[in-house]
């Protein structure tokens, strides 16, 4: 089973096994390729299970590594949002991150000119975050939650903004009408379809038309396959 961190050694709680479909060479086990998706793509997509049954929530994620055996996922929600009612401390849950992805035609392949025995297909990054969720109504966590997530996005600003420059009234409010989550890690799968079961030729030539129709991260992705 392509799963990080789920024996009964490491967690005292059960989840669903992971089904997903991953050939052998698209396996990706490594937990720092695995991280790197979620930190560079953390639009992730919260999939919980209630009693009203299946729902998604797309939400910002912030990973933080050093907590417990295989890192946790911090987020927050609106207080009007029911998740946080929905899905109570201990809920099973599941994030989907998803990074480079795009259309490949068989036309990029140099062998398809040759044998024409080739098809689309569609390369992409994904890693499922499976763990349970912690509630965290407290106005501290959601202060530190919101203070990374602003801290880390607004990096790449001339002048980033900081929750100092607001008045603190106004934030106060702010962050009473919000609530954080909390998702202890408790397994990483992931999958990583990049053409390796192609001709390195085909692979190469297929990053090549990406990169000059503007999709480099696949390309780039696609170039260190193999």
């Amino acid at each position: 089973m392509p799963v990080l961190g789920n024996s009964s050694d490491d967690f005292s709680f059960s989840i669903q096994k992971p089904t997903m479909y991953i050939p052998a060479h698209f396996l990706e086990t490594r937990p720092e390729a695995l991280q790197r998706i979620m930190r560079e793509h953390p639009l992730g997509m919260l999939v919980t299970h209630a009693s009203a049954g299946l729902d998604a929530d797309h939400l910002p994620f912030e990973f933080d590594a050093g907590a417990g055996a295989h890192g946790a996922l911090i987020a927050h929600v609106a207080r009007a949002n029911t998740l946080w009612q929905r899905c109570p401390t201990g809920t099973p849950v599941m994030v989907v991150f998803r990074g480079a992805e795009a259309y490949i035609s068989p036309n990029w392949y140099p062998s398809k000119h040759e044998a024409h025995r080739q098809v689309p297909t569609w390369n992409y990054e994904v890693v499922h975050a499976h763990g349970t969720i912690t509630v965290q109504d407290d106005e501290r966590f959601v202060r530190r939650v919101l203070a990374q997530l602003t801290r880390r996005h607004e990096a790449t600003e001339p002048r980033p903004w900081k929750m100092g420059n607001s008045e603190p009234e106004f934030i106060d409010t702010m962050l009473r009408n919000i609530v954080g989550l909390e998702i202890a890690i408790a397994s990483l799968v992931g999958k990583v379809k990049l053409s390796q079961n192609r001709e390195v030729r085909d692979r190469l030539n297929a990053a090549d038309t990406l990169d000059a129709r503007g999709h480099s991260a696949m390309a780039q992705a696609m170039r260190k396959a193999g």
